[in-house]
């Protein structure tokens, strides 16, 4: 037996609970791991509420993205994985595949090495953050030397992972956030430009920082009406990358991009899955996490006991990086 977070009705995190789970084998394909430690991430958030792109089976787990040693395999899996660290690659089903637990089962597909220096908490914070910035960024976006991103949300992990990208690409970071208080240590984390929005016109401030050519990229998980700001922030020919719902209004298609040529994509990460670039875009990054130029930053660490305090610290959006649970 071993303890797992579970819920039976939709909510807040005040609905999360343990539950004494039966040890499950790995099946054909699988692998069980002994936890570590989880990343805690938007979806989830959203998983639990009921308004992600996957509905709860309840009574249901949760959790993405973990970090853990190898415990067993199952039938057409290399048994010398057994008692190597590594982390997941969320994208897979929280119904059929939850991870926040002291042990959890998962696709050995979704297994992505993590450097050995790294604590478990780093671990637990590489693959949902810099897998969602690099597919948009890098094989779609294709950012290279002095184009100008537009990264807004800039403070979450996902924001912080896309700020390395574009610097590591030799793009122009322009990260947003509503309020001064994360401006300065946005700008210690790598952005090049930070435009606090509730204070600042974005336009104007994209225009001047641009020499009026505008953001080639705009890598937004908000939606909602910012998006004509976002779009008339945006080059001419260029492109909105919309990889979340965090407004919770509907994301019209934006006015002022009409006659200019710019366009917006809803996308998700797992667009590369079961492509030659989804092992091109492991090696990338877990190259540039060993050569330092790309480091996960941790907001808070949270014990497994308590992890409804953890949910509620990540929709308190105090946090600047990731917030982790170990165990």
């Amino acid at each position: 037996m071993f303890q797992a977070i579970r819920f039976d009705r939709l909510g807040g995190p005040e609905v999360l609970r343990f539950e004494d789970i039966a040890d499950r084998q790995p099946g054909a394909g699988e692998v069980s791991l002994k936890v570590e430690a989880v990343g805690l991430n938007r979806a989830e958030s959203m998983y639990y509420r009921g308004f992600y792109m996957e509905t709860p089976e309840l009574p249901s787990g949760l959790g993405y993205e973990a970090v853990g040693t190898v415990a067993a395999v199952g039938a057409g899996v290399d048994a010398s994985l057994v008692g190597h660290r590594f982390g997941t690659i969320p994208g897979y089903s929280m119904n059929r595949y939850p991870v926040l637990a002291e042990a959890a089962v998962v696709p050995a597909s979704v297994l992505a090495p993590v450097p050995e220096s790294f604590s478990a908490a780093e671990g637990a914070a590489v693959w949902m953050p810099y897998c969602t910035a690099y597919g948009a960024l890098v094989p779609f976006g294709k950012v290279s030397t002095d184009d100008f991103v537009i990264v807004t949300a800039a403070s979450s992990s996902v924001g912080l992972a896309a700020i390395q990208i574009v610097k590591a690409q030799g793009g122009i970071s322009i990260a947003t956030t509503r309020t001064a208080a994360k401006k300065d240590r946005l700008l210690g984390l790598g952005a090049d430009h930070v435009i606090v929005t509730d204070e600042e016109d974005l336009v104007a401030r994209v225009a001047e920082i641009t020499g009026s050519k505008r953001a080639r990229i705009v890598f937004d998980p908000i939606g909602g009406d910012g998006i004509n700001a976002l779009a008339q922030a945006t080059a001419n020919g260029g492109t909105i990358y919309l990889y979340g719902m965090l407004s919770g209004h509907p994301t019209p298609f934006p006015l002022s991009a009409f006659g200019r040529r710019i366009a917006m994509y809803g996308y998700t990460f797992s667009e590369l899955r079961d492509t030659p670039e989804w092992d091109v875009m492991k090696r990338y990054i877990h190259d540039h996490l060993v050569d330092g130029s790309f480091k996960p930053e941790i907001a808070r660490t949270f014990p497994f006991a308590e992890t409804v305090e953890a949910y509620r610290y990540l929709e308190s959006n105090e946090q600047v990086g990731k917030v982790v649970i170990t165990l």
